[in-house]
């Protein structure tokens, strides 16, 4: 059964934590590792989670990256799935990636595991990626993976890049009430990538407007009752594959106008906002029967 970006996010991420755990001792008895100057450009670059993927593919030399996850290649899960085409994607075995060295490991998935003491112990150079939850957030992974891939300019010129595209968006949300609401009824609050993106764009979010936590459920009859003015939801559930998007299509939400972005442009932090910010834009410009223009 499918399940909301959020907690897909966090499943993966529990998933490659269990992972590095469970390969703590073959990481330990593999040697260490020479550690390289400061400023030298790596070489073999392991991205260990779905958003490193993916600022990776956007910032680094393709013949830098000797692995991604088994998430990278699937464009319901990543923005740039079509750009993985004769990389190396890793399964959930720890030995792959002790068969690499690499010499930076990008996105580790926790901070606290007995793992990650045993590679700063012997020398991997990694690179912890925070989850993005704000435009702010994304320009900071942006830079953080430029600097450490060895081109910064390249993130600098992704940023100011996304900053002119940003900038001819309309609110075109103009104070409306709007829902973010998912499969089996889930409700995207604040504090979330979405909820930033809503916000961009001028809309209310209905969750913080009813005070609801980041993610939160939401039945019909109370979705119904609160009455917004859009839906926001997947792309990947106009149509009945399940229960848990079976909901979606129940009658009673048809007087609700709907607006749908791809699960992938927003489950992780990357250039794939202003993609999101410009199709929600244009979709309400085409319901108002208007004209997107730059306020």
């Amino acid at each position: 059964m499918a399940v909301p970006h959020l907690l897909r996010r966090t499943g993966l991420l529990a998933s490659l934590t269990a992972l590095a755990m469970a390969g703590a001792a073959s990481w330990a008895s593999s040697g260490t590792v020479q550690r390289q100057p400061a400023n030298a450009r790596p070489q073999r670059i392991v991205s260990l989670n779905l958003c490193a993927d993916q600022l990776l593919l956007a910032l680094a030399d393709r013949n830098q990256i000797a692995g991604l996850t088994r998430n990278a290649n699937k464009p319901e899960m990543s923005a740039v799935a079509a750009r993985t085409g004769g990389l190396r994607i890793l399964g959930t075995s720890a030995e792959e990636i002790l068969a690499i060295r690499p010499d930076l490991v990008l996105g580790m998935p926790a901070r606290r595991s007995a793992a990650i003491a045993v590679l700063k112990d012997q020398h991997y150079r990694m690179i912890d990626l925070k989850s993005a939850d704000t435009l702010d957030d994304i320009f900071a992974a942006i830079r953080t993976t430029a600097a450490a891939v060895g081109h910064p300019e390249r993130g600098e010129a992704m940023i100011a890049q996304m900053q002119r595209d940003l900038a001819v968006i309309p609110k075109v949300g103009r104070g409306k009430v709007a829902a973010y609401y998912q499969r089996r009824g889930y409700l995207t609050g604040t504090g979330t990538l979405v909820d930033d993106l809503m916000t961009r764009l001028g809309f209310v979010n209905l969750a913080a407007k009813l005070d609801k936590s980041p993610l939160s459920q939401m039945s019909l009859e109370e979705m119904v009752a609160s009455r917004p003015d859009y839906l926001i939801v997947e792309s990947a559930t106009e149509r009945v594959s399940d229960q848990g998007t079976e909901m979606l299509h129940h009658p009673a939400l048809n007087g609700i106008p709907r607006l749908s972005i791809p699960q992938a442009w927003t489950v992780c932090g990357g250039p794939a906002y202003v993609q999101a910010a410009r199709s929600l834009a244009q979709q309400l410009e085409r319901h108002r029967g208007g004209r997107i223009t730059a306020r």
